[in-house]
């Protein structure tokens, strides 16, 4: 039994000396350096033997403690084997590439100093950082310098965050009786080609999955206008209540991007809540030359912007950003006495969905500071010449492109035809000398190979040709 006079003792394992912290520390740096470099030399999918991974897993019985430093060896060496590596300059996948040196630097800051965003009372430092960025980002999009928001989980959470906003606005209500409120059901509009997340959005916000109205498109993959404006009219006259219009800078299959300002237009004359799905897109504000193709964007009520997506912070940092704060407010705005502060556009936790969270927007903050926009710009730029170079040698070689995107994402039909797409996405991923994927295109299925990684180069593009003509010679 403990003798009482004796000081209490922290838990070793738990919270080890400032010693033995650095220790851990440099081995720690020092051995993700070493399998970073190769995981790029390596599998780009993951090479886990799954039944040896679940015995060895379920030895962890926690009943006696183990050495750290065997312990983070081990992970490691799962996490090098038992991933795609989306850090890998062959991962042609989606919009999750290697994050920025500073964004990683951001998330060890942070993990140290652990401030928890629910107010500014507590992390006035971190709110404000925070508030920065987002009004920083807002203006760079054209929205007014009023403009607020706020960093969320990534582009589900911003893009709910939207429809609870327009929801709200549409109907006083709504905050209260939800949508009992309405007199008739709530529906909004996205095109087809939209990212299907919007599903489990209208069912988080009680609306339920057949208040989503799939729009059709042009045919290139772009919402048209004329069958959105037909929508809202059919829909009034059966009683329903539109209340939002969602055009897309940067579908997930094909990069394309809705047309923002008519979209803007018919949103305007029917009066809905425009939010335009900005989550991969976005990025284009920082680019100088190619910011116009977002034309219509700061039209806009709201924006969805990742910046985990192209602006390549570490996972789990998207942003909300609205014209509207006082709607934002209203929606969100709750009072306790256990909190210190509650102060309308400013405290997170009265301005989002979300309550304790982590200091997310360290990572944009520290990679665009070190960048600045025209190092952001050059980003985009250069993945978007890549994409260029890989349709160059695509097309010298018979293969059919059949998407037309200003984003770096290209959509590939192999040239002996879709039949066989499933069969060579699934030799590549099998070799794994690089990751593409299989998706659906405008009722096609397609390739569709994305050039976001910020350190691929012109020597992977060309072995990704070559991969790709390899296995479909295969076939």
């Amino acid at each position: 039994m403990r003798n009482h006079r004796e000081p209490l003792k922290s838990v070793s394992a738990l919270f080890p000396s400032r010693e033995d912290r650095e220790r851990w520390d440099d081995f720690l740096t020092r051995e993700l350096a070493h399998a970073d470099e190769r995981v790029v030399q390596g599998s780009v999918t993951p090479t886990l033997d799954p039944i040896c991974f679940r015995r060895e897993l379920a030895g962890f019985d926690f009943q006696e403690p183990r050495p750290l430093g065997d312990l983070l060896s081990w992970t490691i060496a799962q996490m090098e084997h038992g991933l795609v590596h989306v850090t890998h300059p062959r991962y042609f996948g989606l919009f999750n590439p290697a994050p920025t040196f500073p964004a990683q630097c951001a998330d060890r800051i942070v993990s140290i100093f652990n401030p928890q965003l629910a107010t500014s009372t507590t992390s006035p430092a971190a709110v404000e950082i925070e508030a920065h960025i987002i009004r920083s980002v807002a203006r760079r999009a054209g929205l007014p310098t009023n403009a607020a928001g706020h960093f969320t989980s990534g582009g589900s959470e911003a893009n709910y965050t939207a429809l609870i906003c327009a929801l709200t606005r549409s109907h006083s209500g709504f905050a209260t009786d939800g949508a009992r409120a309405f007199d008739g059901p709530p529906v909004f509009y996205i095109s087809r080609e939209s990212h299907l997340a919007w599903l489990k959005i209208a069912l988080q916000a009680g609306i339920g999955r057949s208040a989503v109205r799939l729009v059709a498109t042009d045919g290139s993959g772009r919402m048209d206008p004329n069958a959105l404006a037909d929508a809202v009219r059919i829909d009034r006259a059966q009683h329903c209540v539109p209340i939002m219009v969602v055009a897309t800078a940067g579908t997930t299959n094909a990069g394309m991007i809705d047309p923002l300002t008519s979209c803007a237009a018919i949103a305007r004359a029917s009066g809905l809540w425009y939010h335009v799905d900005a989550a991969w897109g976005g990025a284009l504000i920082a680019s100088d030359t190619l910011r116009g193709t977002l034309v219509g964007i700061e039209q806009a009520d709201s924006v969805t912007i990742d910046a985990h997506k192209w602006f390549a912070t570490t996972m789990g940092c998207g942003m909300f950003i609205t014209r509207h704060a006082p709607v934002l407010s209203s929606a969100f705005q709750v009072s306790t006495g256990f909190m210190p502060s509650n102060v309308s556009n400013l405290d997170p936790y009265v301005n989002s969905v979300q309550w304790s969270r982590r200091f997310l927007g360290l990572r944009l903050f520290l990679s665009l500071a070190a960048a600045g926009w025209s190092g952001y710009g050059e980003h985009v730029e250069r993945s978007i010449e890549l994409t260029g170079l890989l349709k160059e040698k695509l097309v010298a070689r018979g293969w059919p492109i059949v998407n037309d995107s200003p984003l770096a994402v290209l959509c590939i039909m192999p040239p002996g035809g879709p039949g066989e797409v499933r069969s060579i996405v699934g030799r590549i991923l099998a070799s794994g000398r690089a990751w593409v994927a299989a998706a659906i295109f405008e009722g096609r299925e397609i390739i569709r190979a994305c050039m976001t990684h910020g350190e691929t180069t012109s020597d992977d593009v060309t072995d990704l040709v070559n991969t790709l003509q390899a296995e479909a010679s295969a076939s």
